[in-house]
């Protein structure tokens, strides 16, 4: 088959099954028309008298707000938490001070369970002490319920392997003494 062939054959396929719509319409009793229809003549005129013009105030058919929309499309199609995870690791320096997000990065959050690792072992130690001001700043920023427990660590210890293979043992340290 050559292309217009295959176009020609494209298109009465689909007036094939054009036609076959409008006769299945046509048996169930619906209303059968060419082209387009005014969206009002369905409608009887107690209808038509019931349909308000948009006045001063707000009305449903007025431009909205893109923060509005992108709030409610984010509700319907259920991305609420992704993006109030991606706000505590966006906003983290304003939420918990410049001090603090100076020495410590929230790494992960999981099942309500912010990962936060502190640049040394002083620092994971003063933000233990100050989890439940943290927490209270991160429920003010996100909503409660996001972030409901800390998991705060220092810094990962230096790795010993140096290569591919590896031999089991503690390494070099079983040789100091």
């Amino acid at each position: 088959m050559t292309e217009p062939d295959a176009h020609s054959a494209g298109y009465e396929v689909a007036r094939k099954a054009l036609e076959e719509a409008r006769a299945q319409a046509k048996a169930a009793g619906k209303p059968v028309g060419r082209g387009r229809t005014s969206p009002l003549a369905g409608r009887s005129r107690t209808d038509r008298s019931r349909r308000r013009w948009s006045g001063a105030g707000p009305d449903g058919r007025d431009p909205q707000p893109l923060g509005r929309l992108a709030g409610s499309l984010a509700k319907t199609r259920g991305w609420t938490p992704k993006i109030s995870e991606g706000t505590v690791f966006g906003l983290w320096p304003s939420i918990v001070g410049d001090d603090i997000a100076a020495h410590a990065e929230p790494t992960s959050l999981a099942e309500g369970t912010l990962h936060v690792r502190a640049e040394s072992t002083a620092w994971a130690t003063q933000l233990r002490y100050v989890q439940a001001q943290i927490l209270a700043k991160i429920a003010a920023a996100v909503g409660d319920g996001v972030v409901t427990s800390l998991r705060i660590t220092g810094p990962a210890a230096p790795s010993w392997r140096k290569g591919p293979l590896h031999v089991k043992g503690r390494g070099p340290r079983d040789t100091y003494g």
